[in-house]
C-alpha cells in the first residue's frame, strides 16, 4: 500500500497543536496516536478516522465516507474517507474533532 503525502501533510497541519499526539508508520501509511491511542491514519486507501463503536452513523451517511474493512470484516466506529471526503477541508475537520473527541475520552496506554 503506498503512501498520499499530500493527505499526510494535511493531516499534520490540521493536528498541528495537539499536545500528546505521535506520528508513526501503520498500516501502510501513517498513523497518528493520542495518548497512544490510535487516533487517525493516512494511506493511499483514503483518511482512516476512529469515530467510536455506535458513533458513525452520521460519516457513513455522507458521500465518499464508508466503512473500514480489515481483514475481510468490518471495523464498527472506524470510518475511511476517500477523496472527495478528506478534500473538504470543513467535513475533514468535522471528522478530526468527533475522532479527537472520542480518544480524549479513552484512558492513556
Amino acid at each position: 500500500m503506498a503512501r498520499d503525502e499530500g493527505l499526510e501533510e494535511l493531516l499534520r497541519e490540521d493536528l498541528g497543536a495537539e499536545a500528546a499526539l505521535t506520528e508513526q508508520a501503520m498500516f501502510g501509511g501513517r498513523a497518528w496516536l493520542l495518548h497512544g491511542n490510535l487516533l487517525c491514519g493516512a494511506s493511499s486507501n483514503g483518511m482512516l478516522v476512529r469515530l467510536g463503536k455506535g458513533q458513525d452513523a452520521w460519516a457513513l451517511a455522507l458521500a465518499d465516507i464508508a466503512p473500514m474493512i480489515s481483514g475481510g470484516r468490518r471495523m464498527s466506529g472506524w470510518v475511511r474517507a476517500g477523496p472527495a471526503a478528506f478534500g473538504d477541508d470543513a467535513l475533514r475537520r468535522k471528522l478530526l474533532a468527533a475522532a479527537l473527541a472520542f480518544v480524549r475520552a479513552l484512558p492513556p496506554k
